[in-house]
């Protein structure tokens, strides 16, 4: 069975959100919901939809701002949902990594022939969904880690952290770009937090005690590694 694809819809609008919600889940979509930019992207990177839809007239970040923090790390396309109409609004929306630009009051069904567009683009892309390292396979699209034919269970966000490093593999991601891929604008004071679920999925991934699969870089990040290797003697 095909599973249902999913969306996030960003938007500080009740009205605009319930509705957008029914008519996406008249078409089987599985919605998730933010009323502001902070929600968004950790929704975003919890819930990795297929597609999100965005109105950039948010109360706590500018919609440029979010779009341009967001296109850094992901590839998820962004269909634009705004009142703005015009050519600057729509041009600075694409600029800072819109995928598509609908103006509001919107056709339903053009939204929906959109959305059906994007995906098809990015669907058709399966480097970003796939990754077979050795023994450890990962399958993006179908949310599954396995390491020697081992199925790993990963939690939503360990799962978020773990497929930037995937994305990157055999090098070097910083601190930086890992936090702002989970958490976004709301990166600030979660190191401890990074540090944290990077030893988790690292623990989930250890083949042998003292071997590793993710190294720690001094004070710059981490290294998925596209084969086990020794444990440092010394604590990183």
């Amino acid at each position: 069975m095909k599973p249902r694809p999913k969306a996030l819809i960003v938007d500080d609008e009740l009205a605009t959100r319930r509705l957008v919600r029914i008519v996406l889940e008249t078409e089987n979509y599985k919605v998730f919901e933010a009323a502001d930019g902070h929600s968004g992207s950790r929704l975003a990177a919890e819930r990795r939809p297929d597609v999100i839809i965005f109105d950039p007239g948010l109360p706590d970040v500018s919609g440029a701002a979010w779009l341009q923090s967001f296109r850094e790390s992901s590839q998820i396309p962004v269909l634009v949902l705004s009142v703005g109409g015009r050519i600057t609004d729509k041009v600075e929306a694409l600029d800072c990594g819109a995928n598509d630009y609908l103006v509001k009051p919107f056709d339903t069904a053009e939204l929906l022939a959109r959305l059906r567009v994007l995906q098809r683009c990015f669907s058709s892309i399966p480097e970003e969904s796939v990754l077979t390292e050795g023994d450890l396979k990962v399958n993006m699209t179908a949310h599954e880690v396995k390491l020697n034919d081992r199925l790993l269970m990963l939690t939503a966000t360990e799962e978020a952290v773990f497929y930037v490093l995937v994305q990157h593999a055999g090098k070097v991601v910083t601190c930086d770009h890992l936090l702002r891929s989970i958490w976004g604008h709301d990166s600030k004071n979660k190191l401890h937090e990074l540090q944290v679920l990077i030893a988790r999925v690292r623990k989930k991934l250890e083949v042998d005690q003292n071997w590793v699969l993710i190294r720690t870089v001094g004070r710059v990040g981490y290294q998925l590694l596209t084969s086990a290797a020794p444990q440092p003697t010394e604590a990183e």
